[in-house]
């Protein structure tokens, strides 16, 4: 891919978070030393995000603003999607902020690595002062300190190659999360490696306080159990039936995991007293992630898991 001639476009799904909306698009368009060609707003919440679109529409970007009924995130990106351009198609989402650089090392990234059908990179987050801060900062986005090949990144800071993005089709409606980690396996099964580059970065938003970012990761739990009962050759934490002592070890090591994880991710940070501070809420949002994922697995069981729609979404793969 010659990179005179890469076209960029950056797809945003927002939802009634018009303030944070605004910092996005500043950032792409007021702050970048290099712009992308073109910017996709998908709104599916009320018309405040829409004046803040048209406020930019007379930048050098061309704008466009699809409305929609928000379902989910999947739906959202489905809408979008076909109306992005671009020869790299990236996504990003409407609480970050991209660093100016974003679009040059997005378009290095993909240049450098033409067996990549995704690239991404580094999430920091805004608020790291607060304890929820810290903790969100340390579980809520994959983060390496160098170059690599990488299973998933999140659609916060990721971008596409187009073939690859006209390979795969849609994102699962079905998953009201983790319709990233599924559209991400979805472009390894064709063959395309996905690279993590920390030049690639986003400031992020995280929750405001620790009740929110435990449910957060409540639902991501729930999340990663419907997408590793789609994909059965998915990588995962607990093994899906218990035949070997192997899978006794693996569904041992689940249990055992909530209690050295939040230890080993506490000792991340180089202040013992910022450890001790941290680890009594790592310990509450580890447990909140495997709860979900149970809670999600009892749900499936008492309805009759091969009645249920992930059920059906497992049986074919998306076009």
């Amino acid at each position: 891919m010659n990179s005179s001639r890469q076209t960029f476009s950056v797809l945003i799904c927002t939802y009634n978070r018009h303030e944070l909306l605004r910092g996005v698009l500043r950032s792409l368009v007021a702050d970048a030393t290099e712009k992308p060609d073109q910017i996709v707003v998908v709104n599916g919440g009320d018309e405040r995000a829409d004046e803040i679109v048209r406020s930019y529409s007379s930048a050098q970007t061309s704008i466009r603003l699809i409305k929609t009924v928000n379902k989910n995130a999947a739906a959202s990106r489905n809408e979008g999607l076909p109306h992005c351009e671009g020869d790299i198609i990236a996504m990003t989402d409407d609480d970050a902020e991209v660093f100016p650089d974003w679009v040059t090392q997005m378009k290095r990234a993909h240049r450098e690595h033409p067996e990549a059908g995704a690239v991404g990179g580094s999430v920091l987050g805004v608020d790291t002062g607060s304890i929820s801060g810290k903790v969100a900062d340390l579980i809520t986005f994959p983060g390496w300190p160098d170059c690599r090949y990488v299973r998933t990144l999140p659609t916060v800071n990721i971008s596409y190659k187009r073939d690859a993005v006209e390979r795969v089709g849609v994102l699962d409606e079905a998953l009201f999360r983790g319709e990233d980690v599924d559209y991400n396996w979805r472009v390894k099964r064709l063959g395309y490696e996905i690279y993590f580059d920390p030049a690639v970065r986003v400031y992020h938003h995280h929750r405001p306080n620790w009740r929110e970012l435990v449910r957060q990761q409540y639902m991501y739990g729930r999340a990663y159990y419907l997408v590793r009962r789609k994909w059965r050759d998915m990588y995962c934490v607990y093994p899906h039936r218990i035949r070997k002592l192997r899978d006794v070890l693996k569904a041992g090591n689940v249990v055992a995991s909530m209690v050295y994880q939040p230890v080993l991710t506490a000792l991340r940070w180089p202040s013992p007293g910022a450890r001790l501070a941290v680890l009594p809420l790592l310990f509450l949002t580890g447990l909140a992630w495997k709860s979900g994922m149970l809670a999600q697995a009892a749900a499936e069981f008492a309805s009759g898991a091969e009645n249920t729609p992930m059920a059906a979404a497992g049986d074919a793969e998306m076009r």
